[in-house]
């Protein structure tokens, strides 16, 4: 882990999260109805959990529209979520407005095109390496875990290691 990377970590008051490919490992399984399902890392969901316990607040701006990232970001207590459009960056300008945060104090994980806009803009980038190489090539820090497959908690643990909260957390399980 670089230098710059923490430093820009430790600025971090509010991440973004995508959900196809960074909250998912990015496959659609489709039920008999022809509803489209979705599988989450449990282990991503309690580093949300223990980012939000940190201070860093969370949100979820997503091109899909699905009611189990409504369920999801519910269960996480995720206090800001977007769904719906290819067009990721006027809600992005949204909440910075709503939070009265600068684009520099915001992290946003992502895996594909539709996310370089905001992943341009924030003060840490950062991909899943199985994302697009346009969104590898312009990332900050490409996470070693796989999309649904741990990013997310890496980049929260990274988050709270590079903000001096991760020991602080962690005490309340290593009792």
């Amino acid at each position: 882990m670089n230098a710059s990377v923490l430093e820009r970590a430790a600025r971090i008051k509010l991440m973004i999260f995508d959900v196809d490919g960074v909250l998912t490992d990015g496959s659609l399984h489709y039920g008999a109805d022809g509803e489209a399902l979705k599988t989450f890392n449990v282990q991503d969901g309690l580093g949300i959990k223990l980012l939000q316990e940190a201070g860093v607040q969370t949100a979820i701006i997503s091109a899909r529209t699905s009611p189990q990232v409504i369920r999801r970001a519910a269960d996480l207590g995720i206090g800001h979520l977007h769904q719906g459009g290819h067009d990721k960056l006027t809600p992005f300008h949204a909440l910075l407005e709503k939070t009265g945060l600068t684009a520099e104090q915001v992290g946003f994980i992502g895996d594909d095109v539709v996310d370089l806009p905001i992943l341009s803009r924030v003060g840490l980038a950062v991909a899943v390496p199985n994302g697009r190489a346009e969104v590898l090539s312009r990332a900050h820090h490409v996470t070693t875990a796989h999309g649904g497959r741990g990013a997310v908690r890496e980049v929260c643990e990274l988050l709270m290691q590079a903000q001096g909260s991760y020991a602080r957390v962690m005490a309340q399980f290593l009792v």
